[in-house]
């Protein structure tokens, strides 16, 4: 069971780090002033969506097997408010973000994984947690490179294969 739990938490951190990659290829795509674009006024912008991630992560991950993951000092309706943070304010407080939460993950040890934390007050296991949090970073950077495709268009580079070039496509682990 060790083998398979640490197994279980290496690929988590994979994932988890995979997600951050693509989000943050995608915004180098775009300007400084872009991360404020909303398509429409009840739409999120890049930034919006960096600050909630950011937030999300500090409050979940803080503490995360002694304290509920939504803290009583999280102010979550401020973090969909694009108070126009710079790219260098944005990119801070993300990198702090990402930092809280992986250094909870390295902290996790196997026979954690089974044990009660609660979010909101509901109780689950560390592995329904950090499924349930894996699951909510992927939505939220699928809509970053979403919008990053929006606002590029055609001049977006691919960050997985490129359509109608899969015969050139050499894994990055087979490399």
């Amino acid at each position: 069971m060790s083998e398979v739990a640490e197994l279980y938490l290496l690929e988590t951190i994979k994932s988890l780090k995979g997600l951050k990659s693509v989000s943050e290829k995608a915004i180098a795509q775009i300007t400084p002033e872009e991360l404020h674009f909303r398509p429409d006024p009840e739409s999120t912008s890049i930034a919006v969506l960096m600050k909630h991630l950011t937030g999300n992560m500090i409050s979940r991950f803080t503490n995360f097997l002694t304290t509920d993951g939504e803290k009583e000092w999280r102010k979550r309706d401020d973090e969909f408010i694009d108070d126009n943070l710079t790219l260098e304010e944005l990119l801070n407080n993300w990198n702090k973000g990402w930092d809280c939460l992986f250094n909870a993950l390295l902290n996790i040890k196997p026979e954690d994984l089974l044990i009660t934390v609660q979010i909101r007050g509901e109780e689950q296991t560390v592995i329904r947690a950090l499924n349930r949090q894996l699951v909510h970073y992927a939505y939220h950077a699928g809509q970053i490179v979403y919008i990053c495709k929006q606002i590029r268009k055609s001049d977006f580079q691919s960050l997985s294969i490129p359509r109608g070039k899969p015969e050139n496509h050499v894994s990055p682990s087979r490399k």
